[in-house]
């Protein structure tokens, strides 16, 4: 029998709770969905379900071959959907979340060019400083940076960029600056609230190695600008992408928290639920901010 065939009766036997309406479901007869599922455990030699006269689940080794094998489906569905939605051009609504400032500096410039390119395609990017629910909320995509939670979602990465810890000449003048990671413990930090690691610092150090900083924090903002001009206005010290506090260091206005620190590099990426890549409209949006952010240059970011 065809293995794909036996995955797919398995995983939508689990899915629905039994035979019968795994049968519906696959549009074949009971006795089918049985053969394909007693097949499939006599080749791999183990009892993937439990049945009742009642009801039917998995076992333990049937449920970690469940995620698995959905995956797998979800996978090759993908590729099936994948050559469909190739041959179409791309349109209708596209839903990006993404967090103000970055949205405001870097993609509102650009735009303009990605809706001359596709005429069809409506954007309705939306600027918050939360992490949306991408399926629930109605959202298409989002764009994130730095470490990524771990999710059945999917990610490609556009750009990177690196991340500094920085402060205003009048903090380091007023409080002295750090010398290494554990004098931080002894300075006010600034922490940007909307974070998925909290109020955790995670610094390369000068051994290679990732050390943590944990701290209350001095103050937490949802806004990486605000962040920024906090740091600018002596509040503390502030851990930022560089595309945020750039132009402040050239002008002086913040500096080098501790600048034997090695850089920290974080990814910039496109989230989108499985299956969405498949979509025209999707992929075309990230193909366009892959070549956009490569012609701005590594050094831009």
């Amino acid at each position: 029998m065809d293995r794909l065939t036996e995955m797919e009766a398995f995983a939508t036997v689990v899915d629905q709770g039994g035979f019968t309406d795994a049968a519906k479901k696959m549009g074949i007869s009971k006795s089918a969905v049985s053969k394909h599922v007693s097949s499939l455990e006599a080749r791999l030699g183990a009892r993937l379900l439990n049945r009742t006269t009642r009801r039917v689940s998995p076992t333990e080794i049937g449920l970690a071959y469940y995620d698995r094998a959905r995956r797998v489906l979800n996978d090759a569905g993908e590729a099936d959907s994948l050559v469909t939605s190739m041959q179409s051009a791309p349109s209708g609504i596209l839903r990006i979340s993404v967090a103000t400032d970055f949205g405001v500096n870097h993609l509102s410039p650009i735009l303009g060019n990605f809706l001359q390119e596709f005429p069809d395609i409506n954007v309705n990017m939306v600027l918050n400083n939360r992490y949306v629910e991408l399926i629930s909320e109605g959202f298409d995509m989002a764009i994130r940076v730095g470490e990524l939670e771990d999710s059945s979602l999917r990610a490609r990465k556009i750009a990177e960029t690196t991340r500094r810890m920085v402060g205003s000449p009048a903090y380091f003048e007023k409080y002295g600056r750090p010398e290494r990671i554990d004098d931080l413990n002894n300075h006010k930090l600034l922490h940007y609230s909307s974070q998925s690691s909290g109020n955790v610092w995670k610094l390369p150090a000068p051994s290679g190695e990732i050390r943590q900083v944990r701290s209350a924090g001095w103050l937490s903002v949802n806004d990486g600008q605000s962040l920024l001009n906090a740091a600018i206005s002596g509040l503390g010290i502030a851990y930022l992408p560089s595309f945020l506090y750039a132009d402040a260091l050239e002008q002086g206005l913040v500096e080098d928290a501790i600048p034997d620190l090695p850089m920290d590099s974080q990814g910039i990426y496109a989230i989108y639920p499985p299956g969405r890549f498949t979509q025209p409209k999707v992929r075309a949006f990230i193909d366009f901010l892959v070549h956009a952010f490569a012609e701005k240059g590594p050094d831009n970011w």
